[in-house]
């Protein structure tokens, strides 16, 4: 089966997708999420080259990409050099991602249902890209690593 033109995402609480849903303007996905530079290979000093970002992806109601925020926390190494408190690497990214998704009005969080998209900022791929091997097609949500697949009823793997 080929690759539906518009995605269906699940909403699942407590979950990698449970920060997805509806607001006023069309639909939202957001995460929290590591990642490297696309083409870095892991060697001494990775710590300084994995980053955390908040991202807010933003729709229009028909699943048309809208626009991103993109803001990085800071890195593996500084979170590990302090991975308690306020001001922890991961503890500004879950206050920043708190304050966008306040922004949204009206925001609901429930399933959603996205055209593929895709943009690189700091040498990292974001989107929901279409990816193919010799015996199926899926949409790959980067960085986060989650596959969506038949039967394209909006659950993951990972």
């Amino acid at each position: 089966m080929a690759v539906p033109p518009v995605i269906p995402i699940a909403y699942e609480p407590k979950s990698r997708t449970e920060t997805i849903g509806r607001y006023a303007n069309g639909q939202f996905l957001a995460s929290i999420t590591y990642a490297f530079p696309e083409g870095y290979r892991p060697d001494d000093g990775w710590e300084e080259h994995k980053r955390l970002y908040t991202v807010l992806h933003t729709f229009d109601a028909a699943g048309r990409y809208r626009d991103s925020e993109i803001w990085c926390a800071g890195t593996w190494a500084e979170q590990q050099r302090a991975p308690y408190g306020d001001d922890s690497v991961l503890a500004r990214a879950r206050a920043h991602l708190g304050k966008l998704l306040r922004s949204l009005p009206r925001r609901a969080y429930t399933d959603i249902a996205i055209h593929p998209f895709q943009l690189t900022v700091d040498g990292v791929l974001f989107g929901l890209v279409i990816e193919e091997d010799e015996e199926e097609s899926w949409a790959e949500l980067y960085p986060d690593r989650l596959g969506f697949a038949e039967p394209w009823d909006g659950t993951h793997d990972a």
